[in-house]
C-alpha cells in the first residue's frame, strides 16, 4: 500500500506529493521553495540547493527517518557551472559514510521560473 507522507511543503491543490511511502522504502522530491511563502528561494545555487536538501529533511522527518536513511539521490541541475556550488552544499549536509549513491544530470530547463536545481531521493526506513 502507498501513503502519502505530508509534509506540508507540496501545495494541496496540485495532483503531486513530496514523499510517498510504501512499506519500508520512501521516495521524495524536493525544489528551493520556501516551505512558507511557497515562494522559490534567491541567492543563487547555494541558497537554492540548501533549501532543497532541507525540504528533503522535513519531508523525511514527517516520515520518521533521516538524512541518513538515505540510498539515492538525484540532482538535476539547469547549468553544469552550478555543480561546484551545489557539491560545496551537499557536503554540509552529507558528512558520514555510507554516503547515498548520486547521479548529477544537467537538464535543459526545469518547470518552475528562477528554479535552478531539483533533486529526487529514495530512502529506507527502519
Amino acid at each position: 500500500m502507498i501513503e502519502r507522507i505530508e509534509t506540508g511543503i507540496a501545495p494541496s491543490s496540485a495532483p503531486i506529493n513530496d514523499a510517498v511511502r510504501a512499506g519500508k522504502h520512501l521516495w521524495l522530491v524536493a525544489i528551493a521553495e520556501d516551505p512558507v511563502s511557497g515562494e522559490i528561494v534567491e541567492g543563487g545555487i547555494e541558497a537554492q540547493a540548501r533549501r532543497c536538501i532541507e525540504n528533503l529533511q522535513i519531508a523525511l522527518n514527517a516520515a520518521g527517518g533521516t538524512l541518513a536513511n538515505l540510498v539515492m539521490v538525484q540532482i538535476f541541475l539547469v547549468d553544469s557551472a552550478d555543480a561546484p556550488g551545489m557539491n560545496t552544499v551537499y557536503r554540509e549536509f552529507f558528512t558520514q559514510q555510507p554516503f547515498p549513491v548520486r547521479a548529477t544530470v544537467v537538464v535543459k530547463e526545469l518547470l518552475a521560473k528562477g528554479l535552478k536545481i531539483e533533486i529526487t531521493a529514495t530512502a529506507v526506513l527502519d
